[in-house]
């Protein structure tokens, strides 16, 4: 008879990003190896594979976007890098022995659960099939670019890419350059290339709070700091936690609160741009918390360069070497960036997951309540409930 015992349980984990590897180390930890991640790419990362992007790098504090039970305590800088998160998860994945479970290359199609024999039953887009016992999906929400609808896009004789696609063989150096959207990313590489190009039109849909980053670089002696007495890391990372949770506050409807935060966001801004039309074009039209508040220490000073310039106007469509406003206006365009975000809320798109209930975590999958309790439990929950 085959074993059926928890510990033999075949896993199937889709993605190798920061969730997928978090369970792959947890099973390891619990005894259970019998799981295989598939990655549809050549390398593991996810988000931090796919955004290289100039400037890329998180906008949560580096010693808190790390596991907690592998705490790196040699960041270069408050705010990490793309380069060094990334390396960060490929140290965890040989840590932890996970190579040898990823199926690089390998996407999955489509997944559908076989009530008769119990399992799963999964499809590769190269025509393959897998069997496991349990499905988890950890593909995330920054996987997919989304390139919004823009009449004309496809006729604009010049370079245009998605600001996830980083063309890096592309040498913007002197070049005419239109960056379409002003949010995380497009605050991040803005001030890396606007250096270097000729002119920078930033279309900006709706404004953003922003508030200044902060970030600077550790020292050595910090960095042997941490190392040498980890309670300090992990009271630093508790310390993070606690200053993030304060603003909770700002976002169920205090008014005062939000109303503070929205002054001193506002005066960081004045105090940085000077023109009065600017200023203006720079506040936003909806209560702070109302979405993502922004964080950068560059973004505001670029926008005060002779060669940059904010357009406020929506984009009417493309011409074959031009961004065409609704006003008329032709903004004389070599490359196109397009820093429109991602398809965040299709989250198993575009994969087909057929089953008589749709579950996506692996607890309410696991029949064992043994297995089920401890996969629980490395969640930091006390139990699962039934």
């Amino acid at each position: 008879m085959p074993d059926t015992s928890p510990a033999r349980r075949r896993v199937a984990i889709i993605g190798s990003g920061f969730s997928g590897l978090c369970l792959a180390i947890q099973l390891k930890r619990s005894g259970i190896d019998s799981f295989t991640i598939f990655e549809k790419s050549e390398h593991l990362g996810g988000t931090w594979r796919d955004n290289t992007y100039p400037g890329a790098c998180c906008d949560v504090p580096a010693f808190a976007y790390c596991f907690s039970f592998e705490q790196k305590t040699d960041w270069t800088r408050k705010w990490a890098p793309q380069s060094e998160i990334l390396a960060y998860m490929e140290y965890c994945a040989r840590k932890y022995d996970l190579m040898p479970h990823i199926r690089f290359g390998t996407e999955i199609a489509a997944a559908r659960w076989d009530d008769e024999q119990a399992v799963w039953r999964l499809s590769t887009t190269a025509g393959e099939t897998a069997v496991a016992d349990l499905l988890v999906s950890g593909v995330g929400q920054l996987n997919r670019p989304f390139t919004p609808d823009l009449p004309g896009l496809d006729r604009f004789k010049g370079a245009w890419f998605h600001s996830a696609r980083w063309r890096h063989d592309l040498d913007l150096t002197g070049k005419t350059v239109a960056v379409v959207g002003n949010a995380a990313s497009a605050i991040q590489f803005v001030p890396q290339i606007a250096s270097t190009v000729a002119k920078l039109y930033i279309v900006q849909r709706s404004a953003n709070w922003m508030l200044p980053r902060g970030d600077r670089s550790y020292g050595e002696s910090e960095k042997r700091r941490f190392k040498r007495h980890p309670v300090l890391a992990r009271l630093y990372r508790w310390w993070i936690w606690a200053h993030h949770e304060m603003n909770w506050p700002i976002f169920v409807r205090n008014q005062f609160l939000a109303s503070r935060l929205a002054a001193i966001a506002e005066n960081s801004m004045r105090e940085i741009v000077r023109d009065p039309k600017l200023q203006k074009a720079l506040i936003p039209d909806y209560p702070v918390g109302g979405k993502r508040i922004l964080i950068s220490d560059d973004y505001y000073q670029t926008l005060n360069r002779g060669n940059v310039e904010l357009v406020t106007d929506e984009i009417d469509h493309f011409a074959e070497h031009a961004v065409v406003t609704r006003d008329g206006r032709e903004l004389a365009a070599e490359v196109v960036i397009l820093a429109t975000g991602f398809e965040s809320t299709a989250f198993l798109a575009p994969m087909a997951i057929l089953a008589v209930v749709l579950v996506f975590t692996v607890f309410l999958l696991v029949e064992e309540a043994d297995l089920r309790n401890r996969l629980f439990r490395l969640a930091g929950l006390n139990r699962c409930p039934g």
